[in-house]
């Protein structure tokens, strides 16, 4: 009961709080973070999950993952069966293929890869129409994306989803 209690307090102490006090708050639970967050995110901590996009594996995002020390990037695996859902979103964004090969539609044109390249999604105004193809359906290609989120919110950073991933089914 006690630690239902000290809740309660914390709650209505936030409640309480001026916008000065968040502001310091906040900050020093950042710094705290740096000081104390993951340096290591084990491969067992994060689920591989069925998305709209396909496979997708979260190392960090940083809406959902606090306990690292970087608190602004968006890092996950994504794992290509046969293709991954179409969409579009302001590029900005890198893509160092791990496994497999295939290739990328991007905004109409075709740019093939393979294991070792990096796929590099352009800044653009209205952001870029792209889909992801693996060309061994037998042996899912795999690669790993790293999105800094500050730059991606800076630019009006918005996703539009025009096509899903096969096999996605959506709760309705």
């Amino acid at each position: 009961m006690a630690n239902e209690e000290k809740i309660v307090e914390q709650q209505a102490a936030l409640l309480n709080e001026d916008t000065y006090a968040t502001g310091v708050r906040l900050d020093r639970e950042n710094l705290k973070r740096c000081y104390e967050g993951k340096v290591v995110v084990k491969k067992s901590e994060r689920p591989l999950q069925k998305t709209r996009q396909g496979w997708l594996r979260y190392y960090l995002h940083n809406l959902v993952h606090h306990d690292t020390v970087l608190k602004d990037w968006r890092i996950f695996v994504h794992e290509i069966h046969t293709h991954t859902g179409k969409h579009n979103h302001q590029g900005a964004m890198g893509l160092f293929v791990l496994e497999g090969e295939g290739y990328t539609i991007v905004d109409g044109e075709r740019v093939d890869w393979k294991k070792g390249d990096l796929i590099l999604l352009p800044v653009k105004p209205g952001g870029v129409d792209h889909q992801h193809f693996n060309r061994d359906p037998q042996k899912p290609a795999r690669w790993l994306a790293l999105s800094y989120r500050p730059f991606k919110e800076a630019m009006a950073q918005f996703i539009e989803q025009k096509e899903d991933a096969p096999g996605y089914q959506s709760a309705k």
